[in-house]
């Protein structure tokens, strides 16, 4: 196994939040790489439930009671017996960054046979810049061994800051019911050593097993939605997550990688449960793809705060009329910010002044 560094970077920085239902055994995996930083532990399911913690890692643990302890009737915007619950760890973490990985994924190999720091990696993408406004052939061009090509405009090399770092998985793959139907066996065993940005009024679909993000940036905008238990929907959280993100990190000149680093996913969720959670998804889809496309937010808008609680209101106004479950969405995201302004006064006063310098 290869040795982490010896200074773990943004050791003091950074947390890690994990959503989970059962004993935390694969952090065994993970102990060389996840020791040295501060993890989130987001308990789902019955709160008199003990999850245990492999000794020797430095946590904090919550579960439904503390969520409603904290958050009183604003409780009610985190999702329950679904992961989406993970965006309550979002709130509540006081580092610039997040990393968030599920319990069922381990550290992957590169074709190599080494072990694959995902931590590392997504650190890397996050402390370089994004190019979201002129495609770089040549993927990352801040990466060691690469550039910008010819032909590539010098105003735009300096770049944008990067607000999101996607990662990807070896073995299961993220499928949707459907498709998991009809390939079963299917793996992925496609290891492409690439990273780059995806570009200014590309939309994508964002997984939130292996997913590093500037919580200081675009964290207000991590909300992963109204989803399981109570709900008409589920396994649409990080995607509605990642659709608001990527229009508000396109109005405010944020980018959004995808690539490295890799991990090992390695159980397949049953698709018999999944087409039950996401059946009224894959029609509603077709709308809400289309909802984002067009979504424009006003120059005012110069926060993160200010751009979700417009996205919201176009969100009452345009998708309420494809169902009810979009009215309660878009008050739960106005909740939503109220409750991470509670728990950020920092960040809720300097949204403000950004406001009164504007």
């Amino acid at each position: 196994m290869a040795a982490p560094s010896p200074t773990p970077l943004l050791k003091d920085e950074l947390d890690i939040v994990i959503p989970t239902i059962r004993n935390l055994d694969f952090l065994e995996m993970w102990r060389p790489f996840f020791q040295q930083y501060h993890l989130i532990i987001v308990q789902d399911g019955d709160p008199s439930k003990t999850i245990n913690v492999p000794q020797g890692f430095d946590y904090e643990l919550y579960n439904r009671n503390d969520i409603n302890r904290i958050l009183g009737p604003k409780a009610s915007c985190i999702s329950f017996k679904d992961s989406a619950c993970r965006c309550f760890g979002y709130m509540v973490s006081k580092k610039k960054y997040i990393y968030t990985i599920d319990d069922d994924c381990f550290v992957a190999k590169d074709p190599s046979g080494k072990e694959i720091n995902a931590l590392e990696q997504h650190i890397k993408n996050l402390l370089s810049p994004s190019t979201p406004l002129f495609f770089n052939t040549l993927y990352d061009p801040y990466r060691d061994g690469a550039d910008f090509v010819r032909g590539y405009p010098f105003s735009m090399r300096e770049g944008v800051p990067t607000a999101v770092s996607h990662g990807l998985w070896l073995n299961i793959p993220d499928y949707d019911a459907p498709t998991q139907l009809v390939k079963p066996r299917e793996r992925n065993t496609r290891y492409v050593d690439a990273v780059m940005t995806i570009p200014k009024g590309t939309l994508f679909p964002m997984c939130g097993m292996n997913l590093g993000f500037d919580r200081e940036l675009i964290g207000p905008a991590m909300y992963f939605g109204l989803m399981g238990d109570g709900q008409p929907i589920g396994r649409y959280d990080d995607m509605w997550a990642g659709w608001c993100i990527k229009v508000i990190c396109d109005h405010l000149g944020l980018g959004v990688k995808t690539g490295l680093p890799y991990i090992w996913h390695s159980k397949a969720s049953n698709p018999f449960v999944n087409l039950r959670k996401e059946y009224k998804g894959i029609y509603w889809q077709e709308e809400i793809i289309p909802f984002f496309q067009a979504a424009t937010l006003p120059k005012e808008c110069t926060t993160v705060q200010q751009c979700y609680l417009e996205l919201s209101k176009q969100v009452k106004a345009k998708l309420g009329k494809v169902d009810d479950y979009f009215i309660k969405l878009s008050d739960a995201m106005v909740t939503w910010i109220e409750a991470w302004d509670e728990l950020n006064p920092s960040g809720a006063a300097a949204a403000a002044d950004v406001k009164v310098k504007k």
